[in-house]
């Protein structure tokens, strides 16, 4: 799969707005007017449209028009390829915490199987420094 740089990016800065994933949201649920969308949230009609701009940009919304209304429907199309994208991370991060997972269970393993005295005599030792 080729990943196109520009467009992850103009994908993740158009989700970096709560708002805007907010309206991706709702359109998630089929398409909406503007003014439909403005309704949802305490801002400008001018904001919201802005917003859905911003989104049409990103490739994540494709915006059309209906007689005096514009309606604007979801692309999915772009949330796939970012979620490919972090599904690299997420694999690296697994196997990243599956390693500590089984250090951390082998370290409670010993620990159990440790005399506490022994355990306590080693946490006092110091390395000794040597004299220049």
């Amino acid at each position: 799969m080729v990943y196109k740089e520009g467009s992850l990016d103009a994908t993740f800065a158009a989700l970096a707005a709560p708002a805007r994933r907010a309206m991706l949201a709702r359109l998630a649920t089929g398409e909406h007017t503007i003014m439909d969308l403005a309704s949802r949230f305490e801002m400008t009609l001018p904001a919201v449209s802005k917003h859905v701009h911003v989104l049409e940009r990103a490739g994540l919304a494709t915006i059309r028009r209906d007689g005096r209304a514009r309606r604007v429907r979801l692309r999915a199309a772009p949330l796939r390829e970012a979620s490919a994208a972090l599904d690299r991370y997420r694999a690296f991060w697994s196997r990243q915490l599956d390693a500590l997972d089984a250090f951390l269970t082998i370290a409670d393993a010993d620990a159990r199987h440790t005399p506490i005295a022994t355990r306590r005599s080693n946490a006092k030792r110091r390395p000794t420094r040597r004299a220049k």
